[in-house]
Parts: C-alpha cells; sequence; structure tokens
C-alpha cells in the first residue's frame, strides 16, 4: 500500500484517526493497539495506544493487547480492525446503541461484520485463549446469544487488505461525491 494501512487518507483524515473519532463518540475510552513502528505523530485525535509486542503471533494478539488495556469498569467493549475504517458512523452508533448485552454484530445482507461489541464476560474469554486459538472461536461459541443488526452499509464487511481494494474505495467515493 505504501504506507501503513492505518494512515492511509480516507475522507480527509487518516483511517485511525476516522475510527478514533468515530468510536469516540460512542465509547468512554478508545485503545488502539499499533505496531512500534507506526509513527502516529501525524495523527489529529488521540487515543490510549498501546503496542503488540508479538504480532507475529497475529490478530488474536493484537486483540488481547487491546482487550488488556481496556478499564476493568468496562461493561462492554466495541472493537474494529483498521481495515474497516470506512464503516459508517451509523453503523457504529447502532451496534452500540442495540447491545444485547453480550454480543451484537452488524450484518450486511446476511454476511456478518465489524464492528463487534461484547460483553465483560467474553472480553475475559478472548483474554483467555492460547495463542493458538482464533478469536471467532468465541464469537461462534456465542453466536447463539448475538444480535445481529442488519445494516445496509456494505463497508462493515469489506476488508480494506490491499491496493486493489482500496483503489476500489477511492473509486467509489469519487464516484459517489461526484454523483
Amino acid at each position: 500500500m505504501g504506507q501503513p494501512k492505518a494512515l492511509l487518507p480516507f475522507r480527509g483524515e487518516t483511517f485511525l484517526d476516522r475510527l478514533i473519532g468515530l468510536f469516540g463518540e460512542r465509547c468512554s475510552e478508545v485503545v488502539v493497539v499499533a505496531r512500534r513502528e507506526l509513527d502516529i505523530s501525524s495523527l489529529k485525535r488521540s487515543a490510549q495506544f498501546v503496542t503488540n509486542e508479538d504480532p507475529e503471533r497475529g490478530m488474536l494478539s493484537s486483540l488481547q493487547c487491546g482487550l488488556a488495556a481496556v478499564s476493568e469498569t468496562a461493561d462492554a467493549v466495541l472493537f474494529c480492525p483498521v481495515d474497516y475504517a470506512p464503516v459508517e458512523a451509523d453503523s457504529i452508533r447502532r451496534v452500540a446503541d442495540e447491545f444485547n448485552g453480550v454480543l451484537t454484530l452488524p450484518s450486511y445482507k446476511g454476511k456478518r461484520g465489524h464492528p463487534c461489541m461484547i460483553s465483560r464476560g467474553l472480553v475475559q474469554e478472548l483474554l483467555a485463549l492460547p495463542v493458538t486459538a482464533s478469536a471467532k472461536e468465541v464469537i461462534h461459541y456465542h453466536l447463539g446469544e448475538a444480535s445481529l443488526i442488519a445494516v445496509d452499509d456494505k463497508r462493515t464487511v469489506e476488508d480494506i487488505d490491499d491496493p486493489a481494494t482500496y483503489r476500489q474505495l477511492l473509486t467509489e467515493e469519487a464516484l459517489h461525491v461526484k454523483g
């Protein structure tokens, strides 16, 4: 991509600034897990930054770093990988406002997406997972208790993880603005 995903420009700000702002509207604290080499000096918004000292372990290790940094007084946690930064504010609002007390996810055309909101109990389950596990194991185990919030936001299920999907995002945004 030529630069870290978190610092990609979108709608006049970086992916990370966008998510910090959107989550800051709904959450009492915003925790960002970042690699040590990420230069956050250009960010316009502030959050609590924690470093994943072992990112080679995968996404679970980053999620566990972030969850461990969340205040123990938090009843629930709303989280999202930076890959989903284009998600619309209304989708985040609905997931947070319609939280069922256990697990709430947005759903676009029947596909589950991000952001995800989980109870303190699920936080503890995720923190207890061994390094060989996946967060999806806990989420799938609790799907019977989940609230799926139907949204009209394809960005909840589209992972911006390579240059082609990022170019497509920017092309769609340009067409939307002109239209």
